[in-house]
């Protein structure tokens, strides 16, 4: 473990709009807990500090696993301002850390030791960004020297645009799970399978 870790930052206040069942996309189940608690369960393993970003309504189900100083709950007008708001909100809650991992909720099968892989490599370099088989993944990881260009984020697009900005340090992860969220009903399904050489 690096000496002073990057906290990740997990988004749970969007509205998933795409999803097409029945509640809140991130309270569906999956294998014996939710979406939200199977993410968020995965960061605690990992041992990295965390701040989670969400509602009012996903806070009860939150404060089961993490403690409410480690929660910002944006109320439903900042949500409707698009993902860099709880980019800013989670980041400017832990101003003093070293570097923030980006992790949406709904990537609950992202593995432990590959956020602590990304973290690990923080250091040195303004970005990090991991893919599997060539294709980008989450959660992407930025320094602390960007932190001003994270506070100034606005929209929709998230930090991707400080992608195209700072070179960006690649790792290559044996991790399936750092390209899958859960929008539809269909993703949800093919989460709930075993996949091939990721522990559930």
């Amino acid at each position: 473990m690096i000496h002073t870790p990057p906290v990740v930052v997990v988004l749970a206040a969007g509205r998933g709009s795409r999803f097409d069942g029945s509640g809140h996309k991130l309270t569906q189940p999956l294998h014996d807990r939710s979406v939200l608690a199977t993410t968020l369960s995965r960061v605690i393993q990992s041992g990295l500090p965390s701040v989670l970003v969400t509602t009012a309504e996903l806070v009860d189900e939150a404060r089961e696993l993490i403690a409410q100083h480690d929660i910002v709950v944006l109320p439903s007008t900042e949500t409707q301002r698009g993902m860099a708001r709880s980019i800013v909100a989670g980041v400017s809650a832990r101003a003093d850390a070293p570097g923030w991992l980006i992790l949406p909720a709904d990537m609950p099968l992202v593995r432990p030791e590959s956020l602590r892989t990304v973290a690990q490599a923080l250091p040195g370099h303004a970005c990090v960004v991991p893919y599997f088989q060539g294709r980008r993944g989450h959660p992407v990881a930025f320094s602390a020297e960007l932190f001003s260009e994270l506070m100034a984020l606005t929209g929709d697009e998230g930090a991707r645009r400080l992608l195209m900005r700072y070179p960006a340090q690649a790792i290559e992860l044996a991790d399936s799970g750092i390209l899958i969220d859960i929008d539809t009903q269909d993703d949800l399904r093919r989460a709930r399978e075993p996949l091939p050489g990721t522990p559930s």
